[in-house]
């Protein structure tokens, strides 16, 4: 359940995402995945190189104002920062100690998302069943 509960919320958050229509829907993930950055910020588990991550994310954000890449790219990143947490015992939220590895598991769902273009997935998925639906 630690892993199924964190792709089922990846999951939730990409069909909610993907309900903003473009050009907004880009734009507003580029914002998402710089706050992102700044998550761990309170915790400072892991010292000054705390400062770090929210840097690279301002501009892997600032890319990704044009680019699906950069944001996928920023979800990895914010990946490889909560496996850094989890294994150093700093969850990103401190009243759960899983927190940041849950947020691992989820943050690849998004990527993985945003790296195939950010599409509307709801939509899709309404007009694919619509195709497969028998004729009245």
């Amino acid at each position: 359940m630690s892993i199924l509960m964190p792709i089922l919320i990846g999951i939730v958050c990409v069909c909610l995402l993907s309900l903003i229509p473009d050009p907004h829907r880009r734009r507003f993930n580029a914002v998402l995945v710089a706050g992102a950055g700044a998550a761990y910020l309170s915790g400072g588990g892991l010292g000054y190189a705390e400062f770090v991550l929210p840097a690279v994310m301002t501009y892997v954000a600032f890319r990704g104002l044009e680019s699906w890449t950069w944001i996928g790219a920023g979800w990895l990143l914010h990946t490889a920062w909560d496996v850094l947490h989890h294994l150093n015992a700093s969850p990103i939220l401190a009243f759960a100690g899983d927190s940041s590895f849950g947020c691992a598991v989820c943050d690849p769902v998004i990527a993985l998302w945003c790296l195939a273009g950010g599409p509307p997935v709801l939509a899709r998925l309404r007009d694919r069943l619509r195709r497969t639906a028998p004729a009245r």
